[in-house]
């Protein structure tokens, strides 16, 4: 399964997503391979998370499998292997467990998410007799799952770097006299700012 991401000038990561365990057991981890190209190293780590959604009325229900960091990161082409955790029976409503449910794999910069791939999951037994007579008891052990080769992406747009410029001023005899820097501070989800910056003229007088 290939998907392409297409984010910003400064990091355009191309991804490849390969499941390596699919389809596979119900209660079997989740182990795939995320390829992507990064054109500016990144100081900080990309954060992946696997969340599991029995029930799309229901966040509440929603499982969050595993999570990885992944850096430093390079320019270049770079690869890892993800192993996530099956999700936990005792936790998915009865009626809710075969069928379609959603897979979705979440990458984050600095607490930003900046995509998120979602996954049909089909889940059924592995056998024709259960499949035409389910048992009132869901047997976990008896299942199979298997996950669509079409994903959904959802971009974001981030801030991937911060540049800060204060207190520069340029006088000439020009006609135009100075520069007025202008910084538009927002808060991030870490609590803390981000700025961007914007370059302005004013008039001699």
């Amino acid at each position: 399964m290939a998907l392409s991401l297409s984010l910003l000038d400064l990091c355009t990561p191309f991804q490849n997503v390969e499941f390596l365990n699919n389809p596979a057991r119900f209660l079997d981890p989740y182990h795939f391979r995320v390829t992507f190209e990064c054109i500016a190293a990144l100081k900080e780590d990309l954060e992946w998370r696997l969340i599991y959604v029995a029930s799309p009325g229901n966040a509440e229900l929603d499982q969050e499998l595993d999570d990885c960091l992944v850096g430093p990161v390079p320019v270049g082409v770079n690869a890892f292997e993800f192993e996530g955790s099956a999700p936990s029976p005792q936790s998915i409503p009865p009626e809710d467990v075969l069928g379609v449910a959603a897979l979705i794999l979440t990458g984050s910069y600095c607490d930003q998410e900046f995509v998120r791939v979602g996954y049909y999951q089909n889940t059924e037994y592995d056998n024709d007799e259960m499949k035409l007579a389910p048992p009132e008891k869901i047997q976990f052990d008896k299942l199979v799952r298997d996950i669509s080769a079409k994903p959904r992406v959802t971009r974001f747009q981030i801030k991937w770097y911060v540049i800060v410029i204060i207190g520069i001023a340029c006088w000439t005899d020009t006609p135009w006299q100075g520069r007025l820097i202008t910084v538009r501070s927002s808060s991030s989800s870490r609590g803390g700012k981000v700025s961007s910056c914007s370059l302005s003229k004013r008039p001699r007088r």
